[in-house]
């Protein structure tokens, strides 16, 4: 993990850009992620943790519409946290994350361990992802936090 942050600071400082994170089931966890590298300040401009439906609301600007409809963990609420965290940040590129990492929570539909992550990017459409990840709370978040900052690497342009 550290290597990997390490990696995307690197990317991001020589592109002139920041990151912002919106998050739910992960409490946080990318934005720790990232602020454990030494100069991050250079990079990662801020980080919203936003686990009720009403913080996704306030914070983050996310249709009360789209969480009735869809739910917290969906596509279109996850695409609007990063959009939402996009636009009330410095940032330059944004991730988003909403999943049920358990033990309770999910349904049929959508088990423990569905995730639905996003990014953001200035200039560009955003992309999402829906991902099952396996194992215990803790390895499910920390599945998520990883394909967040992989997909940081995938998606910054140029």
């Amino acid at each position: 993990m550290k290597n990997l942050a390490q990696k995307v600071g690197e990317t991001l400082a020589a592109k002139g850009m920041k990151l912002a994170t919106a998050e739910s089931c992960t409490g946080g966890w990318v934005a720790q992620a990232v602020t454990a590298v030494p100069g991050s300040s250079d990079w990662f401009d801020c980080g919203f943790v936003s686990y009720s439906n009403t913080a996704k609301q306030k914070m983050l600007g996310v249709d009360a519409e789209a969480l009735n409809t869809s739910g917290a963990v969906s596509e279109p609420v996850v695409a609007q946290m990063a959009e939402g965290a996009l636009r009330n940040s410095e940032a330059d590129i944004a991730v988003a994350i909403s999943g049920y990492a358990g033990p309770e929570g999910g349904s049929e539909d959508k088990p423990v361990g569905t995730v639905w992550l996003a990014w953001a990017i200035t200039g560009h459409p955003t992309v999402t992802c829906l991902s099952f990840f396996t194992g215990d709370r803790d390895d499910i978040r920390l599945q998520a936090v990883e394909q967040a900052l992989e997909g940081v690497m995938a998606y910054l342009p140029g």
